[in-house]
């Protein structure tokens, strides 16, 4: 006989989010419901951190005891505890995107020859790959410039965008952006965000982990996100999770307005220079 599917260890802090009108726009994992004071005292990025380790407790890749780790953070981080965290989504560039393609449709063909299902190698978190590394300006100061360069981008690159075409088809959870659409942290920040995901009623926050050393723009929007390697982000969509070191927050706070003329590219650049001179 087969035994019952283990609970979920924080189902009792799984909170619903009600519709003005009546009904739910689902349910969410409540970190005030855990009623412990230390919580209060977490910067909101660690927060993030916990409510991934919250929601995906199995006391197997996550366990309670890195729940408590996260909690503690305040005594735990000094001593650069690490813990598992299990991004939202993985974003890729075509450079590293069509490596990672290319071991799914490996391992599609070793299934194939196992006679198992090869239907089952997919992704187990969305991926979105953005074709953007493989552009080059070739026709500049013409009206037709854009349409002649994206003609020979197409020719020059035919091969690898007809494999990725067929990647976005085959595999369920990967999203595939063609070139032309902008550039991969751009397009990620105005079309691929999604703030909040709501999968199978279960709503938590976006977070992102990309193969672009600007994936951190997406933290404009409230959505935690930076760069990591190949094999990290390959790692991440086949399930497993990232082992990290449980990071320190520094903050800084911002007063008044900014004087006309300067720019938020000036301000950044000014508490750059201000923490790196502090250490």
């Amino acid at each position: 006989m087969a035994s019952a599917a283990a609970e979920h260890p924080f189902k009792t802090i799984l909170t619903t989010l009600p519709k003005p009108g009546g009904g739910e726009y689902g349910k969410f994992y409540s970190l005030p419901a855990l009623n412990d004071p230390r919580i209060d005292k977490l910067p909101y990025s660690i927060r993030i951190l916990l409510e991934s380790a919250i929601r995906n407790c199995d006391n197997f890749q996550v366990t309670q005891s890195d729940v408590e780790k996260i909690i503690d953070w305040e005594n735990t981080s000094p001593k650069l505890a690490e813990i598992p965290f299990k991004p939202a989504r993985v974003l890729l560039q075509d450079f590293t995107g069509v490596p990672a393609v290319v071991d799914l449709a490996a391992m599609r063909d070793a299934m194939a020859k196992l006679d198992s299902d090869a239907n089952k190698i997919n992704p187990l978190v969305p991926v979105d790959l953005v074709i953007d590394h493989s552009v080059q300006v070739d026709v500049a100061r013409s009206p037709n410039a854009v349409q002649s360069n994206m003609e020979l981008e197409f020719s020059r690159n035919k091969e690898r965008f007809g494999f990725l075409k067929w990647g976005s088809t085959a595999f369920h959870n990967m999203l595939v952006v063609p070139p032309g659409s902008g550039i991969v942290h751009q397009v990620n920040l105005e079309y691929l965000g999604r703030v909040v995901f709501n999968t199978d009623g279960i709503m938590y926050p976006d977070s992102v982990v990309g193969t672009d050393s600007h994936t951190t723009m997406i933290d404009g929007l409230g959505v935690a996100g930076w760069g990591v390697g190949g094999i990290e982000a390959e790692a991440t969509m086949l399930g497993q999770p990232m082992s990290m070191v449980l990071p320190g927050v520094v903050g800084f706070k911002l007063t008044g307005k900014l004087q006309s003329g300067v720019t938020a590219t000036d301000l950044v650049l000014t508490v750059c220079y201000r923490l790196n001179n502090s250490g």
